[in-house]
């Protein structure tokens, strides 16, 4: 029986595992991959306070575990089953094994949607991100291309022409999802740019992404863009995310696939919280993931000391 038991090591469940252990409660951390979740796949991590030099997000999220398992227990398991109601809380894993805990923090994260095409996944980090904010400056004074409609893809846009040369939106309807005064903003900007009615098939490129190849969805016309001087170009992909929440379905409330939270990273469930990339919130960088998980770490440990829920 452990006090707590965290699913996930990214920045989230690391940081509250931290601050569990640091609070003398048992606890343990299970997770199914390599710990540090999607930010130990970043070439670069530059907007995290405090963060060593040369920070690779490999290396990180090293240093992350490595402070996190001299107080708590990190488990490499995949979680099969979770029981979240009444007392005793009971996670199964895929050994068959069950581990059980008067509480436990949700960490498992959420992962961004993929185009899908050949380059995407040869260019990631080499031209191809998920994060305007982690890797806008990156890209100063050159060619950018961001592929979606909703809000958040033009909103990134908008951000990225702080440091590119142009942003070219593209997108596979004759219009946005988004918001019109979102719209507005990137209509009236002289930086931006608009691919209608498109879909990239191909990122191309040697070292870096150097081009793209997107099609016309009505006329089946396809074309290549690049930088007018051969110089590497971004690929900025914002189709949306996916919350790795669909095992706790049916137990917890959810808007939208993230599961619903107070400030305090409680959920309806008592004992349970739920913290980073996994909850309904408006920001998702790595300082407000660890963040999430400080906060309920202690008030976890609130709870597990007698504090009403």
């Amino acid at each position: 029986m452990y006090d707590l038991i965290i699913l996930g090591a990214g920045p989230a469940g690391l940081s509250a595992g931290l601050y569990a252990g640091r609070a003398k409660l048992n606890c343990l951390i299970i997770e199914k991959a390599v710990p540090g979740g999607q930010i130990s796949s970043t070439a670069y991590v530059e907007n995290y306070p405090g963060s060593m030099e040369d920070p690779t997000g490999m290396a990180l999220a090293e240093r992350m575990r490595e402070q996190a398992s001299e107080y708590c227990k990190i488990l490499s398991a995949n979680v099969t089953k979770v029981e979240l109601e009444g007392k005793v809380k009971k996670i199964h894993t895929k050994d068959g094994s069950i581990y059980e805990a008067k509480a436990v923090i949700i960490a498992t994260g959420a992962s961004h949607r993929n185009l899908d095409v050949k380059g995407e996944k040869e260019f990631a980090s080499r031209g191809v991100s998920y994060c305007a904010t982690c890797d806008g400056p990156f890209f100063t004074d050159l060619d950018i291309f961001v592929v979606g409609g909703g809000d958040s893809a033009l909103e990134e846009a908008l951000h990225l022409t702080k440091f590119a040369k142009s942003v070219t939106i593209i997108h596979r309807r004759d219009s946005f999802r988004a918001s019109k005064i979102v719209v507005d903003k990137c209509e009236n900007n002289e930086k931006i740019k608009f691919q209608y009615d498109s879909v990239i098939k191909e990122i191309k490129g040697d070292n870096q992404a150097e081009s793209i190849i997107i099609e016309n969805v009505k006329t089946g016309e396809e074309k290549e863009l690049k930088s007018d001087n051969n110089q590497p170009i971004g690929v900025f992909i914002f189709i949306g995310y996916l919350p790795q929440t669909e095992i706790f379905q049916d137990q917890i409330e959810m808007e939208n696939g993230y599961i619903k939270t107070n400030e305090d990273m409680k959920t309806n469930l008592e004992g349970i919280f739920a913290v980073g990339d996994t909850r309904v919130k408006k920001v998702r960088q790595m300082v407000t993931a660890t963040s999430d998980g400080c906060i309920a770490a202690v008030i976890a440990n609130r709870y597990l000391e007698g504090e009403a829920w």
